[in-house]
């Protein structure tokens, strides 16, 4: 019901296109209506009128009003005339005073909105023009329900816009915000406060959700009131009863949080806790066991949580400055707390244990400063150790088939409980290397009879005794015996005990990651691997009927390999038949599943490398073995491409292109074996791979899939170039040309690192080779960057910028390789052309990356070019092109001198200026002072001491000066 009825002259055609159901005219029409509304100075007033009025019952009219009045207190507020902010106060408490009277309270989205509102007006008005603004509501409202809603969501509102931390506030918000933080301190706060307590001692039983609300509004603001206010008999009594109303104790044990958590005295921080503490371990609290409301368990965990790290913080506090008895107080009052700490650890709801984890990783903390431990103190240390390992085990409801938002979780647990088992290495390895052998030998024992979940367990905390008690390089078998015999041992029972053979995936993963992890335990005892190998190449690891672990100990089989690959040579070839089959290009035809993803099958030709390369057998047989490993790829790609040559079924085109993409891959991978101890040539294999280039290289030409097959030939010769060296050099010509043909800008990006890779590894062995390609390379580059595009693609648009980058970045290749005859035999027409886009670049692109390879460019060209020996006419471009370039670049409105990459820039620009007075000498410093400068219209003085600046020798002076020099010229 309204308060009353009066018309006021709004637009009810717009009006009807707020209704989010209502059709598109009309809600453009509501569009532009709000932004009349919004910039007029004054139409803004009947939605002022109709909401003091009462005029309208819809809902998304009375929003609409709010949010056109939002605006003008935002955004207007200092334009408005004095008595339209009059009006503004008005409207706000006539609508408010309409809520008293209303049978039915406003819906909750209206509410927040007018929370809102007064919000943004005490903020706006407050220390000014509205210092009354809490008596006025308080006095209107008395202790009426509806008005006592409203009056609490301003309060969170006002918290929001001055007092929340997550919130950006800029300089002068952040000052006015203190300033009206200490207004309220002085003038209203204790009232506010006895209001608090009113509402909450009112309405605890007829209206629960306001008391609620009002224990929220106590917890946001106690962290910057007195708290003497709060903390004192009248109030925490109050809140302790609250904790044992249903319907309140969650807000109350919240709002309790926030008063222990309260920044205060240590000594005093200290007494605070413990009083609470009694109180609530003497109504019963403390009890875990007997309250089965896990939702309140969870406020709870998390109010001790901060009970006992503000205690923690407090025996900090007093040990640092050497207050003994007060800190051994504080320590006594944290150790007490240990048994009920213990409790909600190690409960079956995980989410009350996540919330103690920082008060135990905290009291751990405490316990590696203190000089020596207590007996008490090493049981607590045990009983954390057993909580962990109790709360690190998986429960019947996790799906490893098919892990959700549950189970997401349950692994983010995990991470915070191995960050306590850390603590716990830290504070006492002995102890922790006991439980763990202990829990891992008993459970090893007993493997064939006990759940999974147990196994797993026991496997995952040897295995994270790995990060816990940290050895360099992985050497946890060398140096302290204890350790030593105690991680041998267990490795020795986990690789004999047959718990490989364990039927379920999280035991078999469990497994292999630890093997892994210790790999160097087969250094010692090199008698477990080919029981291990085993595990890896059969039903239990490679063949498991997870995809999970195959894909896994794929990845795991490769590193065990990599690591023990000087024990392997009795099991080199075996191994290479065992996995035969694994080596197998699936074939896109059958449509069968294959038991690895190619990305697996990445690792395992990886792995088959590794055993051929670094086995201790003659070249020819390595040669041999590899091209049994390669011959099948390449015969499978002749036929795959022949395949797609003829295919013209699209999909099919897509789904033949990635296999011989996969096929490439795959070669490519294998290449990773060799090393500089182990090259290709020595090995005997530079053939074979020849023959994998000449099989590989005619997919270039093919006229369909072409960016996918062009990219995997790509990366294959980037590999070769650096495994076969010289021998590669034969198939770069034609590889070249293929590649330039009918190109997109991606294409020219990804083939100019290939060229520079060439450029820089063959230097002048490539120079002829270069100076052929040169031209049609860089035509093909201009051609691409000439083709129109869109003004509003994006893509296209940075597509452009990184191959503008990529040609400055091979042009600086090339004159950095000391290869001058590369460009210089281009003819004239073609350099002069080049050397223009390297200005263009250098002045006309807003890009400062690019721009500063131009600079490096142009200062190249000048040293090669500059001299008195160097390219005919090259002078005349430099007093033409390069010295204005150094000027017209910087004074650019895009070249900002306020960015790092920018100034980088500059130093570029300097120094190429450095270089032409180093090749020109006197005559370049006559030519700025006699021609250019003046013509620039700079004054005789500066002109003269920039040119001073520029004889002196030393470079920083000069980067300095012409960093201060544009800054001045741009103001």
């Amino acid at each position: 019901m309204a308060c009353q009825s009066v018309t006021a002259v709004m637009d009810e055609q717009a009006l009807l296109g707020l209704n989010p159901n209502a059709d598109a005219r009309y809600r453009q029409r509501a569009v532009a209506y709000f932004e009349q509304l919004k910039e007029s100075q004054d139409a803004w007033e009947v939605c002022a009128e109709a909401l003091a009025k009462g005029i309208y019952n819809d809902d998304h009219v009375k929003f609409f009003c709010f949010q056109v009045l939002e605006h003008q207190i935002k955004f207007r507020h200092a334009g408005l005339s004095a008595a339209q902010q009059q009006l503004i106060r008005e409207t706000l408490m006539k609508w408010l005073q309409c809520q008293l009277m209303n049978v039915q309270p406003e819906k909750p989205f209206i509410k927040n909105k007018a929370a809102q509102v007064f919000a943004l007006t005490f903020v706006m008005e407050y220390l000014t023009l509205w210092p009354k603004f809490f008596f006025d509501i308080l006095s209107l409202v008395g202790l009426n329900p509806h008005g006592i809603d409203i009056y609490l969501r301003t309060l969170m509102a006002i918290d929001g816009e001055v007092v929340d931390r997550d919130i950006m506030h800029s300089p002068e918000e952040t000052r006015r915000n203190t300033l009206i933080k200490d207004s309220m301190r002085e003038q209203c706060i204790p009232s506010l406060v006895e209001s608090w307590f009113q509402i909450l001692q009112t309405y605890q039983q007829s209206h629960p959700e306001l008391t609620c609300q009002c224990l929220e509004v106590v917890g946001a603001y106690v962290s910057w009131i007195d708290l003497n206010l709060i903390a004192n008999d009248r109030f925490v009594n109050l809140l302790l009863s609250q904790m044992s109303v249903d319907s309140l104790r969650e807000e109350a044990c919240d709002c309790l949080y926030e008063i222990v958590n309260k920044g205060m005295d240590p000594v005093d921080k200290t007494k605070l806790v413990e009083s609470l503490c009694q109180v609530l371990q003497s109504a019963g609290f403390f009890s875990v066991e007997q309250e089965d409301d896990v939702d309140f368990l969870a406020k709870f965990s998390r109010l001790v949580n901060g009970m006992g790290q503000s205690l923690v913080l407090s025996w900090t506090k007093l040990a640092k400055t050497g207050n003994v008895k007060d800190a051994a107080d504080a320590l006594q009052a944290v150790e007490s707390k240990v048994p009920l700490l213990l409790k909600l650890l190690v409960h079956e709801d995980d989410d009350i244990s996540a919330n103690i984890v920082c008060f135990c990783y905290e009291y751990l903390h405490v316990l590696k400063q203190l000089p020596q431990l207590t007996e008490q103190q090493k049981t607590n240390i045990e009983a954390i150790m057993l909580a962990v390992m109790k709360k690190l085990t998986y429960d019947d409801e996790y799906n490893f088939d098919n892990e959700g938002e549950d189970e997401a979780m349950f692994v983010e647990y995990r991470k915070q409980l191995k960050m306590l088992l850390d603590r716990l290495a830290q504070v006492s390895p002995e102890l922790l290397l006991e439980a763990v052998r202990r829990v891992f030998t008993t459970t090893m024992q007993t493997w064939q009879t006990s759940p999974f979940m147990e196994v797993e367990v026991a496997i995952r905390l040897l295995y994270m005794l790995g990060e816990a008690l940290p050895a360099s390089h992985g050497a946890h078998f060398s140096g302290d015996t204890a350790k030593t015999s105690a991680l041998q041992d267990m490795m020795r029972m986990l690789v004999s005990c047959g718990v490989s053979s364990y039927q379920h995936s999280s035991v078999s993963l469990e497994f292999f990651e630890t093997v892994v992890r210790y790999d160097k335990f087969f250094i010692v005892e090199p008698q477990h691997i080919p029981n291990v190998l085993m595990a890896f190449l059969d039903q239990r690891g490679l063949r498991h009927n997870s995809p999970k672990v195959r894909s896994r100990v794929a990845y795991l089989f490769s590193r065990f390999i990599k690591t023990l690959h000087k024990h392997m040579n009795a099991f080199i070839e075996d191994i290479l038949t065992r996995i035969q089959d694994l080596l197998e290009l699936a074939p896109p035809e059958n449509g069968f599943p294959t038991l690895l993803t190619s990305d697996d099958q990445l690792f395992m030709f990886e792995t088959a490398g590794v055993l051929i390369v670094s086995g201790d057998i003659a070249a020819e047989r390595k040669q041999a073995l590899m091209r049994s490993l390669l011959a099948p790829l390449m015969d499978a790609f002749r036929l795959l491409l022949t395949k797609l040559l003829h295919e013209t079924d699209e999909e099919r085109q897509v789904v033949l292109a990635d296999c011989l993409s996969h096929a490439v891959g795959f070669a490519s991978r294998t290449s990773k074996a060799f090393s500089n101890k182990q090259t290709v040539k020595q090995c005997g294999c530079t053939e074979v791979y020849r023959d994998c280039l000449q099989t590989f290289l005619p997919a270039l030409s093919c006229p369909v899939q072409r960016g996918l097959l062009r990219s995997s030939v790509r990366s294959f010769l980037h590999r070769m170039i650096i495994c076969l060296e010289e021998e590669v050099l034969p198939f770069v010509p034609a590889a070249s040309e293929h590649m330039l043909k009918d190109c997109e800008a991606k294409d020219l990006q990804e083939f100019i690192p290939l060229i520079s890779q060439i450029t820089a590894k063959f230097k002048q062995q490539v120079s002829p080779f270069l100076q052929q390609v040169f031209m049609p390379l860089v035509l093909a580059i201009f051609e691409v960057l000439a083709r129109p595009a869109e003004d509003n693609d994006q893509a296209a648009a940075l597509e452009k910028q990184m191959l503008r980058r990529s040609y400055f970045s091979f042009i600086q290749v090339i004159t950095g390789s000391g290869m001058n005859e590369v460009m210089a035999n281009q003819g004239a027409e073609n350099i002069e052309r080049v050397v223009f886009t390297i200005i263009q670049g250098a002045v006309d692109f807003p890009d400062p990356i690019a721009q500063k390879t131009c600079f490096i460019i142009l200062s190249k060209l000048v040293e090669l070019w500059g001299g008195k020996d160097g390219m005919v006419g090259f002078p005349d471009f430099i007093y033409k092109h390069i010295v204005p370039a150094c000027f017209l670049a910087p004074m650019k409105p895009t070249f900002d001198l306020s960015d790092a990459q920018t100034v980088l820039t500059l130093s570029e620009c300097a120094v190429t200026l450095k270089m032409i007075h180093l090749k020109r000498g006197p005559e370049f410093i006559q030519f700025l002072q006699q021609e250019y400068l003046p013509s620039l219209q700079m004054s005789p003085d500066i002109s003269q001491e920039l040119c001073q600046v520029l004889q002196q020798p030393d470079l920083k002076v000069l980067k300095n000066y012409i960093k201060a020099f544009f800054q001045q010229a741009k103001l």
